[in-house]
């Protein structure tokens, strides 16, 4: 048994190169040689989105707190919120972040394949955010 007691894993900022607007990360759980899962808490402060991008193994999203907005390559802009549970196919390219005035936090849950838990890719614009 291993215990991760809150407030003991630092948070960080959601790097540049993956997200647009102000970002944190929270670790909740990481993979290791029992478990290929790993999972963070990320919060999305208004108009904060990720960079397009894929996961091996798919990846689930949990809301738990705000209003937040998903989308797949080809679909359209879909609208979450708290108790939503979004899941993405492995390979599919997709992006989520926070609508353009509230914040979104959200459990993200992705599985390694061979060490790799994501492909990020080109940022999400103005317009493609914003569905033009």
């Amino acid at each position: 048994m291993d215990i991760k007691r809150n407030g003991t894993q630092p948070s960080g900022k959601g790097p540049s190169d993956w997200f647009t607007g102000t970002v944190r990360i929270d670790p909740v759980f990481a993979a290791n040689e029992a478990r290929r899962a790993a999972a963070g808490s990320v919060t999305f402060e208004p108009g904060a989105r990720t960079a397009w991008h894929t996961h091996p193994r798919g990846q689930t999203l949990i809301v738990t707190a705000g209003f937040g907005l998903v989308q797949r390559e080809g679909g359209p802009i879909e609208e979450i919120r708290p108790g939503d549970v979004v899941w993405f196919e492995p390979g599919e390219k997709h992006w989520h972040g926070a609508s353009p005035t509230t914040a979104m936090t959200h459990i993200a849950i992705q599985e390694h394949l061979d060490g790799k838990v994501v492909d990020w890719m080109e940022h999400v614009t103005d317009a493609q955010y914003q569905g033009k």
